[in-house]
């Protein structure tokens, strides 16, 4: 039986995959996926054939990997981890249960955990993650997770925070956050995670309202307990508690 392998390639840097992922790619013949993602991995496996289609062909994407691995091993590569917002479960729910093809799931290093990592250590109690696209998902349902996150007074990390056509995402994200957190609640937002031109900055919840960001800036929001330590956006975990 031929290998499907779907794979989380980290934040995009050689050195932010995990070794089972560099394992999977080099075993593949083919390397399939988004074409800025493919731009990531081709320079470091230049003789793989490749398969790339745009934003916005996930199924045709899919399909064709799909289709490919019945003859030949296939990697589909996702940035970040590939069963976060990535492949993952579309190619199991097209494949479906009589799928002649063995699948097999290679976990990556997320945004949220990279970009926590160049932030300092915003994420050391619950958080939730959460996407501000509303292209599959209504926008009443992510203003009701939005809610629930705040009430709960969790760390909230923030994907796909804005873009041409909902330039005001963020802020009516924050808006909703203001109704439960003070202005001053730390918050954090890394551009290109562990990418060329990477930056990071640690701002207030009322200042990140009038940031402007894009696709491939991941924002944190800290909860009432993060604070700044030695100039990085840290959340407690309460060890103290224990003494």
């Amino acid at each position: 039986m031929n290998k499907l392998y779907v794979v989380g390639l980290g934040p995009g840097s050689y050195n932010g995959m995990t070794g089972e992922a560099q394992l999977a790619l080099e075993q593949s013949d083919l390397i399939c996926g988004y074409t800025k993602y493919i731009e990531l991995v081709r320079p470091f496996y230049p003789h793989k054939k490749y398969l790339e289609t745009g934003m916005c062909s996930e199924i045709e994407r899919c399909r064709a990997a799909i289709k490919e691995a019945s003859e030949q091993t296939v990697s589909m590569v996702c940035s970040g981890d590939s069963g976060v917002y990535g492949m993952a479960g579309l190619i199991y729910e097209l494949a479906g249960e009589a799928s002649s093809v063995e699948i097999e799931i290679i976990p990556g290093v997320t945004a949220a955990q990279s970009g926590a990592a160049v932030l300092g250590a915003p994420l050391m109690q619950d958080y939730a993650v959460i996407s501000l696209s509303d292209l599959l998902v209504s926008w009443d349902t992510i203003e009701k997770r939005l809610r629930g996150a705040a009430i709960g007074d969790f760390a909230v990390v923030l994907y796909n925070p804005s873009s041409h056509k909902r330039a005001d995402h963020l802020k009516r994200a924050c808006d909703i956050l203001l109704e439960c957190r003070s202005g001053e609640t730390v918050c954090g937002i890394v551009r290109n995670i562990g990418r060329d031109g990477e930056s990071s900055s640690i701002l207030t919840l009322c200042q990140l309202c009038d940031t402007a960001v894009d696709m491939f800036t991941t924002v944190f929001i800290g909860s009432s307990t993060t604070r700044i330590v030695g100039g990085k956006m840290v959340t407690p975990r309460g060890y103290e508690k224990k003494q």
